[in-house]
């Protein structure tokens, strides 16, 4: 029997980017908040202090900043017929574990995704009609571009991102990306400086009629203060970025940007290595009460809230719901409910070349410095008669290239002995990638379940993720690769490798961790989960941000919407919620 523990008004489950967002928000607002962590709490001077934090074994090949398996895993498999088995290492993605969350690890690739992707189903069948695949499951955001704008630019000023216009209130720029929608800000610093490989690949991008412009990034180009008065400083090109934290305060985080600010809140408290089991509803199911959770000692608590926010990694948020029967899970065989729906990913495609002519001192970089093309993302080119929907985003971003990992050498290489050091010799320095991050689109077989098969230390039971890429984005991986291509070729390399995604998914090889969907937002609450204020439907004092709210992934990083997400969530919370508390659809 968990014990109860005085009220308090807000409850934030998780304190990654979403929740501490909104845990900074509401605490100023005034209201008394408690945010939940289930890892531990870190902290960037202790726990990334420069002498330790470049450190590849412990961090990229035991993945300290991950959630543990044996902590808490999920069961894939690529069809419901197939029986699901548990991932016993991470492979496919990184769930990230601590307060920071992903936000630690992250490459800090800050993309605003495109006004017609928040009314995409919309958009693409006025356009395409007919043509558009029937296996696709996409649907309208429920809201539209005038309604986030704003709340991009406030995570771009959170965040300090470094980059380039393309468009300032509907005027083109020269040097940013021409296809972003219409902006009110310009960034908040410069972009970064580039090294080599992106350079190269700039130019020959615009040899060929493309516009390059710089990869928007959270990795700062110049010291910068960011509205709560956390200073941050300009990154060192150190190499050891992506899967790590930043020793030097230069990559936006959210134990960088927000939790100085808000610990210094005396209305706000943190419990880490806390596990949330359950939202608690009350006997009608319409009114959430709280949480149920578990601390260190494995004793169960009841915390008592007027507001419970779950702001967790996509598949904890989705498992969470489905463990508190909130919303109707979701069924493909009869296409209803909505807890699970619309599980989508990242399509990853690559070009590797290898050159006898370039040094590109890989080991110079970080996981948001490049260039990049969006002539062959989303809907940014005709796709009639393709057979397909969708792109990618096209960029070189040398992340760095540490000693254990970083040893690129052609297919066909032995895997040990002389023949394999001399070909690490020979490739290191010359050897550099052009990568396509690519829309994954959702469709009815591709969802989150419970399963029942497989439990947690604690008997409940894992989270079930059925997956596979449809046919659709199979054509466009190979489409866009072809394209890539043609830029490789004009840049001079001894041998080029491509790879698109034309088989099952996988999930030993690393693609991406930008799982999104299964709690979608919208404006039906037949196939949505959550308003457009991310508020659950017949919940109202229960909101759920993060990726699970979108319906489906478009070719960017998740990351700059999540934020976004976060402070519309609680724009609506402070505006409106708060003076009426109930369902907020009307405004």
């Amino acid at each position: 029997m968990a014990k109860k523990l005085p009220a308090t008004q807000v409850v934030i489950v998780g304190l990654g980017w979403a929740g501490s967002i909104l845990a900074h928000e509401l605490a100023e607002e005034g209201l008394n908040v408690i945010a939940f962590e289930r890892g531990p709490w870190r902290d960037t001077a202790v726990d990334f202090n420069i002498a330790s934090a470049p450190d590849e074994l412990r961090y990229s090949r035991r993945q300290e900043l991950m959630l543990r398996n044996a902590q808490n895993t999920c069961t894939v498999r690529n069809t419901p017929s197939e029986t699901a088995l548990p991932m016993r290492t991470w492979g496919s993605f990184h769930p990230g574990n601590g307060t920071g969350g992903a936000g630690n690890h992250w490459a800090g690739i800050t993309f605003r995704f495109q006004p017609h992707e928040f009314r995409l189903h919309s958009y693409l069948t006025e356009r395409y009609g007919k043509e558009l695949s029937k296996e696709l499951t996409l649907q309208d955001w429920g809201t539209d571009w005038s309604e986030m704008e704003p709340h991009y630019a406030a995570f771009e000023k959170l965040a300090g991102i470094s980059g380039k216009a393309g468009n300032l209130n509907g005027t083109l720029v020269e040097g940013g990306n021409p296809f972003e929608g219409p902006r009110s800000i310009e960034y908040p610093n410069p972009p970064t400086a580039q090294t080599y490989a992106p350079m190269l690949f700039a130019e020959a991008a615009t040899n060929m009629g493309y516009k390059p412009f710089p990869v928007p990034s959270a990795l700062l180009s110049q010291a910068y203060t960011n509205p709560l008065g956390v200073k941050m400083g300009p990154c060192t090109f150190c190499g050891f970025c992506t899967n790590y934290g930043c020793a030097n305060y230069s990559k936006a985080s959210p134990i960088i940007s927000v939790i100085p600010a808000l610990v210094r809140k005396r209305n706000f408290t943190a419990k880490t290595d806390c596990e949330v089991l359950r939202v608690v509803l009350d006997s009608t199911g319409k009114k959430a009460t709280g949480i149920i959770f578990a601390d260190s000692s494995g004793d169960e608590w009841e915390q008592p809230a007027d507001l419970v926010i779950v702001t967790a990694f996509t598949f904890e948020n989705v498992r969470l719901m489905l463990l508190s029967g909130i919303g109707k899970p979701y069924d493909p065989a009869t296409n209803t409910g909505t807890t699970g729906r619309n599980y989508a990913y990242q399509t990853a495609n690559s070009v590797r070349m290898f050159f006898d002519d370039k040094n590109f001192n890989p080991f110079i970089g970080g996981g948001a410095i490049g260039m990049g093309i969006d002539e062959l993302n989303n809907d940014n080119f005709d796709h009639s008669g393709l057979g397909f929907v969708g792109g990618g985003s096209t960029r070189v971003t040398p992340i760095g290239a540490p000693p254990i990992d970083s040893r690129p050498v052609p297919p066909g290489t032995p895997a040990w002995g002389s023949k394999w050091k001399a070909a690490t010799v020979k490739n290191y320095l010359s050897f550099m990638s052009i990568g396509c991050e690519a829309s994954s689109y959702s469709m009815r077989t591709n969802y989150l379940s419970l399963d029942p098969t497989y439990r947690d230390p604690r008997g409940r039971p894992l989270l079930r993720i059925t997956f596979d890429f449809p046919e659709n984005d199979r054509r466009m991986s190979a489409y866009v690769t072809g394209k890539v291509m043609d830029i490789a070729r004009t840049m001079g390399a001894r041998e080029f490798y491509p790879s698109s995604q034309t088989g099952h998914w996988n999930t030993k090889p690393y693609q991406s961790s930008h799982v999104v969907g299964g709690f979608v937002m919208g404006a039906d609450p037949s196939t949505s989960s959550v308003n457009k204020h991310l508020q659950v439907w017949d919940v109202p004092n229960l909101f759920v941000v993060g990726a699970s709210a979108f319906p489906q992934n478009p070719g960017y990083n998740p990351t700059g919407t999540v934020g976004a997400l976060a402070f519309k969530a609680a724009h609506a919370i402070r505006n409106y919620y708060l003076k009426r508390p109930g369902e907020m659809i009307s405004v």
